[in-house]
């Protein structure tokens, strides 16, 4: 699914090659009856008609499927009267047996198929939730975002972000649950729900922190796994404040963002860690905002680990800072984009795990049209 700046890996459609697949069934049985009759009948092609219904149960419907083993039939019957020690009626039952288990075999794949498509359905609801469409623009920052699933059939992940306009200024989030499965989807459901509700009121991070650091914890509690009882996870909160020319930062356990400024690539890292969330009890809960300058021009990109840990067949990890240094200055669209081609690409199309990504970019300078 792409939509809204969210990106996702999907096969390409070609309707053109998608026919001759389709069609596959009427060409065997074309092939099947033109060497029936055009060679001895020692060979006896013949014998062979039943696998034309087996394969159109595959791809067709209940009535077309039945259909082709009617016609096959008929061609076995025509055939008789040509060569009469063909073994008709033993060819005709197993025509008849195959297609009947072939019809039966195409609905149970029809009811599956609904079945998947409801649930895909479901899961993209859910996921328009969990990761809503991102506005384009708050105040004077420009937010494009990028989501990748690393199982191609996959709508939702413990990845997650989200972008607020606050009187404080534009606050972000983004961070990844530990674990898999919808666990890992409660427990990052929560933490965004929580975020939204109180990165609009509190003034301060260490207080939305504390804030995400309850609702993950009661979350787990209510909603333990077998095999994880716990959850955690990274997060990392950046806030632009109007007029301040700067961005403070929260990072909670998780890669540090990179700042592009005047072709310059610098990352970002926490002069002292912060604990990850839900893990406040072991290690302490002594959370360090950083401050950075973030003026016209600047670009920032948050990501998760499934970027940076993202590996090409020898088993080297993409070189996310390198990466863009030689990508050189692009708009926030354009990066994740190129980003996104050059992760698909660095794996060989395969990813290992689910991948998002903020790119944010100061337009003008901050605070000038909120001033004013």
């Amino acid at each position: 699914m792409i939509s809204s700046g969210r990106l996702r890996r999907r096969r390409p459609r070609h309707g053109g090659r998608r026919e001759p697949v389709l069609l596959s069934p009427v060409i065997l049985t074309v092939i099947i009856t033109g060497l029936a009759f055009a060679t001895p009948r020692e060979f006896a092609f013949s014998r062979l008609l039943p696998a034309a219904p087996a394969l159109a149960a595959a791809m067709w419907t209940v009535v077309p499927t039945v259909l082709l083993g009617i016609f096959c039939l008929v061609v076995m019957v025509t055939l008789s009267f040509f060569y009469s020690d063909l073994g008709t009626p033993y060819t005709g039952a197993a025509i008849i047996a195959v297609t009947l288990a072939a019809a039966y075999a195409s609905h149970i794949r029809l009811q599956r198929e609904e079945m998947l498509f409801q649930v895909r359905l479901v899961a993209d609801a859910a996921q328009k939730v969990l990761l809503r469409p991102l506005p384009r623009r708050i105040q004077d920052v420009e937010i494009e975002s990028l989501y990748l699933a690393a199982q191609e059939q996959a709508r939702i992940g413990g990845d997650f972000y989200e972008a607020v306009d606050t009187p404080y200024g534009v606050r972000l989030l983004i961070g990844d649950v530990r674990g898999k499965g919808l666990q890992a989807v409660g427990a990052a459901s929560a933490v965004i729900n929580c975020f939204r509700e109180n990165a609009y009121d509190l003034p301060d991070l260490r207080s939305i922190i504390h804030r995400l650091e309850a609702s993950i914890a009661r979350h787990s509690l209510a909603h333990p796994a077998p095999d994880q009882p716990e959850h955690f996870a990274t997060a990392l909160i950046a806030e632009i404040p109007y007029g301040g020319g700067q961005v403070r930062i929260l990072n909670c356990g998780h890669p540090p963002p990179l700042l592009a400024r005047r072709g310059q690539i610098r990352v970002l890292e926490s002069t002292m860690p912060s604990p990850p969330l839900n893990l406040a009890n072991l290690l302490g809960d002594h959370y360090f905002v950083d401050t950075v300058a973030f003026d016209e021009g600047d670009q920032m990109l948050l990501y998760t680990d499934g970027v940076t840990e993202t590996r090409d067949r020898d088993g080297t990890f993409f070189p996310l800072p390198d990466w863009m240094r030689q990508l050189g200055p692009a708009p926030p669209r354009e990066l994740l984009d190129r980003l996104h081609r050059d992760l698909l690409h660095y794996s060989g199309g395969k990813l290992d795990d689910d991948i998002a990504a903020l790119a944010v970019r100061c337009r003008t300078p901050l605070g000038l049209e909120h001033s004013e």
